[in-house]
């Protein structure tokens, strides 16, 4: 059943009238009267009594017209919601990000909010390595992570530049040295993240080709717990340097470079090639420059 049919017979009820429904919708008189003859052979129902003077809806009539005025309204409803999209008013977004990376999120959506505060925003906690996947099978729209994903199904921009940071804790014998040499940290407990991550791989192909040893005793699941047990002086670690700042500022944390060892982190904003973003993903990557 097409809308307009339901739209035409509507209208001429409202207007109690062929001519002044065909006036009001832009169409002849005898357009009008067709597509009612086809809604009436498509519900296999008389809508009009044509057998009198004035114009009489039957009973069917009166039942159709009452769900024809439920459509319109719905129709109403749904013209709003699509400019309200629009115009970013509404909608829903969601970005896929894991613990690190989520938190270099936290600036673009504080402004993206005081642009679009209507907007609901979930940031939906995923393994990095699954992202790009959920992307390409429609479970996310945005996703985080912190490498190229080498897929032309995808599209990344770089958001933020990050290092990794070799941390220990105030109390141990290396907090109150600038520099070290990697040779210098075969002996030391590294309490490593659990997640394989292309920069896991780095730390440890370093390591290998300089000929250290890398003790990873210690491996947990969050770098929360991470930060923790540096902080109680239970091992090092390689972490995201966003992730440490404060406690770094804070002298909860000492960061100590390492001579032969300096890696970048580059956050990217990624998302699909082909499928089309809606209003408030679009939004969301002009806010992010």
């Amino acid at each position: 059943m097409e809308l307009y049919s339901l739209q035409v017979f509507l209208t001429v009820a409202t207007e109690k009238s062929f001519s002044r429904a065909a006036e009001r919708l832009l169409r002849t008189q005898p357009a009008i009267s067709l597509a009612l003859q086809r809604l009436e052979l498509e519900l296999q129902e008389k809508l009009i009594d044509r057998s009198g003077k004035g114009l009489l809806l039957t009973d069917a009539g009166r039942t159709v017209l009452d769900y024809a005025r439920r459509f319109q309204s719905l129709q109403q409803e749904m013209e709003n919601s699509l400019a309200e999209l629009r115009d970013n008013s509404a909608g829903r977004l969601t970005i896929g990000a894991n613990e690190s990376t989520s938190l270099y999120l936290l600036r673009h959506i504080e402004r993206y909010r005081e642009l679009y505060p209507k907007v609901k925003v979930q940031v939906r906690r995923s393994l990095s390595s699954r992202i790009p996947n959920e992307l390409l099978d429609g479970n996310l729209e945005l996703g985080v992570i912190s490498y190229d994903p080498g897929d032309e199904r995808l599209k990344s921009k770089v958001i933020y530049t990050d290092a990794l940071a070799f941390v220990v804790s105030p109390a141990h014998r290396l907090a109150h040295r600038k520099t070290v040499s990697i040779s210098e940290l075969g002996s030391e407990n590294f309490v490593a993240h659990n997640v394989i991550s292309p920069y896991r791989e780095a730390v440890l192909r370093e390591f290998r080709a300089h000929k250290v040893p890398l003790r990873m005793d210690l491996e947990m699941p969050t770098i929360e717990t991470i930060r923790k047990m540096v902080q109680s002086n239970m091992g090092v670690a390689f972490v995201p340097r966003m992730c440490v700042e404060q406690e770094i500022e804070q002298k909860t944390l000492a960061e100590v470079r390492i001579k032969e060892l300096h890696m970048e982190r580059k956050i990217r904003l990624v998302y699909p090639t082909r499928r089309g973003l809606s209003h408030a993903a679009k939004a969301f990557l002009e806010v992010v420059g």
